[in-house]
């Protein structure tokens, strides 16, 4: 998807599979040289119970639960594409995966868009 934005692009997809119980994983930092339009995020649960924390992380210091203490079973995916996060230079998302034995992917997918020198 494409935002036909008249600066310079690049569409990325990053990932992360949380294999370390409450380990806090930062799935994507956007770039000191870029605005991004997050379009995409998928998690999937690969194997046990699990409750997933996602979290947006502002520069400005404030922060918002993207998905807060979601439980998993083995299998169950959740899917936003509906809209898009617009995130600012140095703004990051983290994920984290609480269970016995978790194993879950994490995936985004990301316009960024190259600020112009000195603005």
């Amino acid at each position: 998807m494409s935002f036909n934005i008249a600066k310079n692009t690049r569409v990325r997809t990053v990932n992360v599979e949380a294999t370390v119980d409450e380990q806090v994983y930062t799935l994507y930092t956007c770039p000191a040289n870029c605005r991004a339009m997050m379009s995409l995020l998928f998690l999937t649960n690969v194997g046990g119970n699990v409750s997933v924390d996602v979290e947006w992380e502002r520069t400005d210091g404030s922060h918002a639960h993207i998905v807060g203490g979601k439980n998993l079973t083995t299998g169950e995916f959740v899917q936003f594409s509906d809209g898009y996060l617009v995130f600012e230079p140095g703004d990051y998302m983290t994920v984290v995966a609480d269970g016995t034995t978790p194993h879950v992917d994490f995936l985004a997918t990301v316009e960024e868009i190259f600020l112009p020198v000195g603005g």
